[in-house]
């Protein structure tokens, strides 16, 4: 007869870990992934975020943003001004995610059929 192995389970194995369940909690949203890779290039305005992601909405980016920053990845910046103006940056957490987004370019890039580019190449990160 089979000892009770508790957690460990050949169910209980095949599971997701806890890891990427928590990962894909937070990227596994829309945009939440496009904003981390615009800010990677550098720190970004609120304004020039919208303008940097074609089709997201003021109110879905300020979400997204708001889940990045209480997650650690990115921090909020608030210029007094005038005029009043948010900028937005990774920690070092956030930054810390590159290679792994840079690899998933390079994977859509070789694996996915591409979406018809408007951009010139030069222009393409």
């Amino acid at each position: 007869m089979a000892k009770d192995r508790g957690d460990h389970s050949e169910q209980a194995c095949k599971q997701v870990d806890g890891e990427m369940t928590r990962f894909f909690e937070l990227f596994g949203k829309r945009w939440t992934g496009l904003i981390v890779a615009v800010l990677t290039e550098q720190g970004a305005y609120f304004a020039d975020l919208r303008r940097a992601i074609p089709g997201i909405s003021e109110r879905m980016l300020s979400d997204r943003l708001t889940e990045l920053t209480t997650a650690g990845l990115v921090v909020r910046e608030v210029d007094a001004g005038p005029p009043l103006r948010v900028a937005y940056r990774l920690t070092d957490a956030g930054k810390a995610l590159e290679p792994a987004l840079k690899e998933l370019s390079r994977w859509a890039e070789s694996h996915l059929p591409s979406g018809g580019e408007d951009c010139p190449k030069q222009f393409r990160g």
